[in-house]
């Protein structure tokens, strides 16, 4: 399954929110250096679908804001 991923990074509180668009917006703590945020992204959609963060893969925008996701 893909998905469209809109991230904001430093966040004061991290969660991922369903919008009415489609997309998932992601909010995560950590800053978009050295793709730490992107790590962020990952681990918070794998615990929000249920499954291993192994299993989440950034297709497009690895250093953008819009990202597109692939959960397998």
């Amino acid at each position: 399954m893909k998905i469209s991923v809109m991230v904001k990074p430093n966040a004061r509180h991290e969660d991922v929110t369903p919008q009415e668009d489609g997309t998932i917006l992601v909010r995560v703590n950590a800053p978009p250096v050295e793709g730490r945020a992107n790590e962020r992204v990952i681990r918070l959609l794998a615990k929000h679908f249920g499954v291993a963060a192994s299993r989440v893969r950034i297709v497009a925008g690895l250093h953008g804001k819009r990202k597109l996701v692939e959960i397998g």
